[in-house]
């Protein structure tokens, strides 16, 4: 049965991280940097009290763990979180079956919600997918997990680049889901700017019960002037939680100079340059928790990209400039 209101309201108004992976040299799950991690946003009096997390988001190597790494990264981040904040377990597999088993694993182990995945693989579904015309090829998925489980379900609306949407999925597809799904609580907004605005009125107006959650973190401040900010999944806080807590503090106290100041400080130009090509996008996200000491490694599991030295070094100078304390440089870059 859908989730009541003053339920979806308290776990959607939130500022999701979708957690990066720490992993060994060999590549496997770094268990006990796994758990480092998590602590660091449980351990934060501040950002406990309005944040979650979210295991086995995309910028936690969603695509290239087993269903058995998926399964125990979430029970680490869970034992670890122990109630004290929201856990999202994201659902991502290479089929529906196996997605429906993840969102079932998801409730027995205590999730708060599940964050579900469009599918992926033969162009059919990914590069050539007509979400408008062929909504079925994800909803009919997300169904199948809302039947197994009926429990708060977040979405990561990634689909073909279009106009004006960017690679967020189109308006109508988006509201179709949202009506027949009454169970979504939050929609991660994926959008280039003019498509975030056209979905953010569509939302309001046809599906006011779902979360507007931005992850775009460039784009915060003007998100959050116009009132288009419920809250957040985004990558974004494994590298400048401190900072964006204050911006978003300040904006919501309607202390614009104060907010000025931090996001011209420093911060915009740090997040341009972490989205400034969406390839590169979770590469920067492990680099920038790599340099502030969050994790052991840089690197994300093959086949992703490695990163290059002008990455290291531009993230830590926008760091620095940023405000934000980093404890490692160039020279401490291992070799793989």
């Amino acid at each position: 049965m859908p989730v009541e209101q003053a339920q979806r309201e308290a776990l959607s108004h939130r500022f999701y991280s979708a957690l990066v992976l720490p992993l060994k040299e060999d590549d496997a799950v770094d268990e006990s940097g796994l758990r480092r991690l998590v602590r660091y946003y449980v351990d934060n009096a501040r950002f406990s009290k309005v944040g979650g997390v979210i295991a086995n988001a995309e910028a936690g190597e969603a695509f290239y763990l087993s269903d058995s790494e998926k399964r125990r990264a979430l029970e680490i981040v869970l034992d670890e979180v122990n109630g004290r904040i929201p856990v999202l377990a994201g659902t991502f597999a290479w089929n529906t079956k196996e997605t429906v088993e993840l969102a079932r694993h998801a409730k027995v182990a205590g999730a708060s919600g599940i964050f579900v995945i469009p599918p992926a693989g033969s162009m059919d579904v990914a590069i050539s997918w007509d979400s408008t015309k062929y909504p079925e090829v994800w909803l009919d998925q997300i169904k199948a997990q809302d039947a197994a489980v009926d429990m708060p379900i977040f979405t990561h609306p990634v689909s073909s680049p279009s106009q004006p949407w960017g690679i967020g999925l189109p308006l109508t597809p988006t509201l179709q889901i949202c009506r027949e799904v009454p169970n979504i609580v939050g929609w991660k907004t994926t959008y280039a700017y003019p498509g975030h605005r056209l979905l953010a009125r569509g939302l309001r107006e046809h599906a006011p019960g779902v979360a507007l959650l931005c992850s775009s973190a460039h784009f915060f401040h003007e998100y959050l002037s116009v009132g288009n900010m419920d809250g957040t999944i985004s990558g974004s806080w494994n590298y400048a939680l401190e900072p964006m807590l204050d911006h978003i503090g300040a904006m919501q106290n309607n202390d614009l100079a104060a907010a000025r100041r931090i996001w011209d400080g420093g911060l915009v130009r740090l997040h341009e340059y972490v989205y400034a090509e969406l390839g590169r996008l979770h590469v920067r996200y492990k680099v920038s928790a790599w340099m502030r000491g969050l994790v052991d490694l840089p690197f994300m599991r093959d086949p992703m990209p490695r990163p290059r030295a002008v990455e290291f070094q531009t993230i830590r100078k926008l760091m620095l400039d940023a405000g934000i304390e980093v404890v490692r440089s160039e020279s401490d870059i291992p070799v793989k």
